[in-house]
């Protein structure tokens, strides 16, 4: 592959939008490899960087742009990787993908993400801290160092998938003991989760598996399994995915269920009381008219009116429970 250019300066022909909080550049090394991790993303600090690496400029631009899908470009210096991770969003109150981008040279690991993810912040933390986990995990090269900042992620994400079958599981509680017009509302948002979380693994799956393969050049022979775990991960999260994406639909239609068969009684309800006033409204209105009947004028009459009404009541209500209507 050609020799590729050097990044000195951000390139102006587009305008990058800034994170608003000041960006900070730290770095930890051990047995000759470097991990920088940049919390913020900032132009200049990303261009410095890659000014210090070599990094091809599309991979600059990439970096800044707002969003990219999972993809690897590889170069024959290092891999450039772009990944998705789940990320609760408290400005939208909603799961929101956060993108990780990651530079993996034989000497060093760059990891770039758009918005904090704990699970980096917290490994890179710990290895400033601990002189001998940073040797343990710097002592088989970057792409060793890698795979466990994949696997902390990949371990982050199970809990976000306990708190969805947590939902899944009170919604049912509350449906069966009859608030399915309450739970509506929380089986929309559930399913908004699962189908964000979905739109987030999905194009990572295909990622993973070329991963797997481009990172073993930065990996000891006996340590090529190690990303077998990480697309195994990767799996089952998408297969409990599957399995809540079914649940919630299923959960969603007994609701309906639920909500229409309470509707029909209802209706059934106001059907028979429509039923029984129709012949009593139709007997008061033939006797109200304007005309002379036998009796008009006298309290027996009255009486005799008010009897037929009840006996014609009577009757229509014994036929409606004979029929099991009522």
């Amino acid at each position: 592959m050609p020799s590729l250019p050097r990044i000195h300066r951000p390139r102006s022909r587009r305008p990058v939008e800034l994170a608003p909080a000041e960006p900070r550049l730290s770095e930890v090394s051990a047995n000759g490899l470097t991990w920088v991790h940049l919390d913020g993303l900032n132009a200049d600090s990303v261009a410095e960087l890659a000014g210090r690496f070599g990094w091809h400029e599309l991979d600059f631009e990439d970096v800044l742009s707002k969003r990219q899908r999972p993809k690897i470009d590889e170069y024959a210096a290092y891999l450039f990787v772009v990944l998705h991770f789940p990320r609760y969003d408290k400005a939208i109150g909603r799961l929101n993908a956060a993108e990780l981008d990651i530079f993996l040279g034989p000497d060093y690991l760059v990891t770039l993400p758009n918005a904090e993810l704990l699970p980096v912040s917290h490994l890179f933390a710990r290895c400033e801290e601990d002189e001998r986990l940073r040797e343990d995990l710097f002592a088989k090269g970057s792409g060793y160092l890698l795979y466990h900042v994949l696997d902390d992620l990949f371990d982050y994400c199970f809990p976000i998938l306990d708190k969805i079958a947590h939902k899944l599981d009170r919604i049912e509680d509350e449906m069966f003991e009859g608030r399915s017009k309450e739970v509506v509302r929380d089986i929309s948002n559930v399913k908004q989760e699962i189908i964000s979380y979905r739109k987030i693994i999905k194009p990572e799956r295909a990622t993973l598996r070329v991963l797997e393969r481009y990172v073993e050049r930065f990996l000891p022979g006996d340590l090529e399994l190690y990303f077998d775990d990480i697309v195994d991960g990767a799996e089952r999260i998408w297969d409990l995915l599957d399995n809540f994406k079914e649940v919630v639909e299923a959960l969603e239609d007994t609701n309906e269920s639920v909500i229409s068969h309470q509707q029909g009684d209802v209706l059934r309800i106001l059907t028979v009381i429509a039923t029984i006033a129709l012949p009593l409204t139709v007997i008061a209105s033939i006797f109200g008219m304007n005309v002379l009947f036998p009796g008009e004028g006298t309290s027996h009459a009255f009486w005799v009116i008010i009897g037929i009404m009840l006996t014609t009541l009577v009757a229509m209500v014994g036929v409606f429970r004979l029929k099991r209507w009522l």
